[in-house]
């Protein structure tokens, strides 16, 4: 009767610790893929290996509940499948400060020159690789700079790892467009691991985690230790949370994201920031502020608007006046402000004293009823010239209630106007635990997918001298921000698709294409045997904007490149295409980074299309 007994009890526990099983047929961003039997086994296997340990399983899990939430909102802002979520996961097992062998960093496992292509930051005082709002808007715009090279999610998911170049060669003329594909033994391994991390950890991703915190900007917060005393925690706790902040300061060239627990301690300093949260600085680009058509004053002491002096009018004062009391020109006001000549000032509106900036600190605004083009770029202290550049509007346009205009970048050509963009509150408070409790209610029998090694040696977390070793299941508790989580897989190689210009002299005569319903440059580059690159460059392309029937593209060539003749000692000036980052700008000439900022007083690495660059060549 005893035995037996032990029987029935272990019933539950073997039924617990069973993984989830492969599918015949499953989706993926809206494709359906058909498993074959040889690829089910191998998919199978690995599912197995992530769900046998639960302490492995359960902290990935926890980890997930904590980042799944703003990852999700990001990708619907940025239009790309929600399922490339798990993603995350197989790069990184959502740890902020994980290094690869081939020394990708953070998160979405980015190396430093792909970040810095992407417009991330990466220097002695921020690596925002490690920030999970700016890394995961990078990667949701690699993802689709990839597919619009494939037209095809798996493919741009196979180039996540080998780079668009490499995927090209891997998949041959491939399946454009195809919603429906099989996956067999033959696929590519990267792809089938995906697979199994989305089967695996579907079903046990719902629901608040075990500890919460709090997100919010780092406008007008200089360094972690003031945060860390204004909210009553330990700057070491803090750190814990924004690794991202490499020397303690918080640099002022945009708002930053910094997450916060929430405890006891913490609710009246979290209270206080969210209470004191400009409008025009909502919670770190994740949430579009939301304006009411008549705008009620900003809160009193508000001093900036995008790092930008604002000054606000009192009842009855005129374009004049206020300049005056702000101690500039009129000429001037006027100009910073996108205001006409005797155009009547609103009491309680803020104005700027300097000139606007080109870009916004958040990604998106959804417009409220009766906002006009103006008032949008008042609010986001951006050039009403930009803000119209970027959406493809003229100034006399209308806008619509709903309609998201972008702040930061260009409307994709064929972009439709998105009516709903998902919101994050700013007192949304997400969930964060690095070794969680094991309750009844967390899923069991699960373990973590490869083997991970860790060194003890903080000082040294970015590029450290690493050994690989095997962490037993039971291995001890250990200090998340006091370890280098090196990860042992295969080199995940970023391949940039901008290419140094060729030395070969240029052809006077160009052929060209008409583009037919359903091509991409994809089928064209290989039709003509050009790179997809050379097409870009050629045609002055934009990555994020589809081909359409009729477009004529130039196949053979490109216009003159006279600027490459003129004598090194005379600086270039290179005048910004759309496809343009200061990285392509910079590898085309073979010159640093760096020294292109230096040159052009850049203190981001933010450039505008039509911008002209001085460039010296080496």
């Amino acid at each position: 009767m005893k035995y037996l007994l032990s029987a029935l009890l272990a019933i539950p526990l073997w039924c617990a610790a069973q993984s989830p099983q492969v599918p015949h047929k499953m989706t993926f961003a809206g494709m359906t893929l058909t498993i074959r039997d040889d690829a089910r086994k191998e998919i199978q296997a690995d599912v197995d290996a992530l769900t046998r340990s639960p302490r492995h399983f359960n902290i990935k899990v926890e980890r997930a509940k904590t980042y799944f939430p703003i990852i999700e909102k990001i990708f619907a802002e940025e239009n790309l499948p929600d399922d490339f979520k798990y993603l995350v996961l197989q790069e990184s097992a959502l740890i902020p400060d994980a290094v690869s062998v081939s020394k990708a960093v953070g998160f979405w496992q980015f190396k430093d020159f792909t970040a810095e292509e992407m417009g991330l930051r990466v220097d002695r005082h921020v690596d925002e690789r490690m920030n999970i709002v700016s890394s995961t808007r990078a990667a949701a715009r690699y993802i689709k700079k990839n597919n619009y090279y494939f037209n095809n999610w798996l493919y741009a998911l196979q180039a996540y790892q080998m780079g668009a170049g490499g995927a090209m060669k891997a998949v041959g003329e491939g399946k454009p467009g195809a919603k429906h594909m099989d996956i067999t033994s033959k696929t590519y391994w990267y792809v089938k691991k995906f697979l199994a991390h989305k089967i695996a950890f579907e079903g046990a991703v719902a629901g608040p985690g075990e500890v919460t915190v709090a997100a919010f900007p780092s406008s007008g917060h200089r360094s972690l230790k003031e945060i860390a005393r204004a909210a009553s925690i330990s700057e070491e706790e803090l750190l814990t949370y924004n690794k991202w902040v490499r020397n303690g300061n918080i640099p002022d060239d945009k708002a930053y994201t910094v997450l916060v627990p929430v405890n006891a301690s913490t609710q009246e300093f979290l209270a206080s920031v969210q209470a004191d949260i400009p409008r025009s600085t909502a919670v770190a680009a994740i949430k579009p502020p939301v304006e009411t058509a008549s705008r009620e004053p900003e809160p009193k002491g508000i001093s900036a608007i995008n790092g930008v002096p604002v000054i606000a009018a009192r009842q009855g004062e005129t374009a004049a006046a206020l300049a005056k009391r702000a101690g500039i020109s009129l000429t001037k006001f006027l100009r910073y402000n996108d205001l006409s000549k005797g155009q009547r000032l609103i009491a309680g509106e803020y104005y700027f004293t300097a000139k606007k900036r080109n870009r916004g600190q958040e990604d998106y605004h959804k417009v409220s009823a009766g906002e006009t083009l103006w008032a949008v770029s008042q609010r986001h202290g951006i050039r009403l010239s930009s803000l119209l550049r970027f959406n493809r509007m003229d100034r006399d346009d209308k806008l619509s209630e709903g309609t998201m205009l972008y702040l930061t970048s260009r409307r994709p050509a064929d972009d439709r106007h998105v009516e709903e963009v998902v919101e994050v509150d700013q007192g949304s408070v997400f969930a964060w635990s690095v070794d969680p409790v094991e309750t009844s209610s967390t899923v069991q029998g699960r373990v973590q997918s490869a083997p991970v090694s860790r060194t003890e040696e903080p000082a040294a977390r970015y590029v450290p001298e690493r050994t690989e070793s095997e962490p037993s299941a039971s291995a001890s508790k250990e200090n998340e921000s006091n370890r280098v989580i090196v990860i042992p897989e295969p080199e995940k190689e970023f391949v940039s698709e901008t290419r140094p210009a060729d030395k070969t002299p240029v052809t006077s005569g160009s052929d060209k294409h008409e583009v037919l319903p359903g091509e991409t440059l994809y089928a064209i580059s290989r039709q003509y045997q050009v790179s997809v690159s050379d097409l870009v460059r050629w045609n002055n392309l934009d990555v994020n904007t589809a081909l359409k029937p009729g477009q004529v593209l130039v196949v053979k060539g490109e216009p003159a490149a006279a600027e490459r003749t003129v004598s090194a000692s005379s600086p270039i000036i290179h005048e910004v295409r759309p496809s343009d980052t200061l990285y392509s700008v910079a590898r085309k000439y073979g010159v640093s980074i760096r020294e292109l900022m230096e040159w052009n007083g850049k203190s981001d690495f933010n450039i505008s299309v039509g911008e002209k660059l001085k460039v010296h060549p080496r």
